[in-house]
């Protein structure tokens, strides 16, 4: 029993060292800079009284080239990529839900707000399809595009109540990556305008009928 032994200490240390070995020239991951969404800049609230009906805020559906924290850029044609080693803090869709959400908030008209990370009964929801959160180029010439097909459902029986196409595109002056995460934030604050008031106005009528 004790010449097994001795036989099978050097096997087992040769192998952990090999294992050593090899470990220690695996490539070393690369640092990312994480990055949220700047905070919104405009009007805080919009003048007129609070609504009675409810809205909860879906997150938009996205395909794979959308759904993730990368940063998705085209820099030609139809080449979808990402910027390397940078990423956003949540996924695109998560990033434009919550946006919206600190938009109806912000202009005050709408005030029971809810998201679908709690499961709420309300009087409406805003949903849609992300079709677009990324940088696009033309030669040298770069901008932020955001296409939102955005959906606004009746509560009680999932109903589509109204539904458009909301398209930004933001030109950038530079093309680092923090100077992109502004034109994001620019972007974004302009497309959560329009939809806030869209939405307002839609589901005023929709609840009146």
């Amino acid at each position: 029993m004790k010449r097994a032994y001795r036989l099978f200490a050097p096997l087992a240390l040769g192998g952990a060292l090999a294992l050593s070995s090899a470990c220690s020239i695996l490539p070393k991951a690369e640092p990312l800079d994480i990055y949220r969404l700047p905070v919104a800049q405009g009007p805080a609230s919009a003048t007129g009284q609070a609504l009675p009906w409810s809205l909860q805020l879906l997150k938009p559906q996205a395909g794979d080239a959308l759904n993730s924290a990368r940063i998705a850029v085209l820099p030609q044609g139809n080449l979808i990529s990402s910027y390397k080693a940078s990423r956003w803090s949540d996924p695109a869709p998560i990033l434009l839900r919550n946006r919206l959400l600190d938009g109806f908030q912000r202009d005050g008209r709408v005030q029971l707000l809810s998201t679908d990370d709690s499961n709420l009964q309300t009087d409406l929801a805003l949903g849609g399809d992300l079709q677009a959160f990324q940088t696009e180029y033309q030669g040298q010439a770069a901008q932020v595009v955001i296409r939102l097909d955005a959906r606004l459902i009746r509560g009680y029986d999932q109903k589509i109540l109204a539904s458009r196409r909301f398209e930004v595109r933001q030109p950038l002056a530079q093309t680092q990556v923090p100077a992109v995460v502004t034109g994001f934030g620019q972007a974004s604050d302009t497309l959560t305008r329009q939809v806030v008031d869209w939405a307002v106005g839609q589901g005023n009528q929709a609840l009146k009928r």
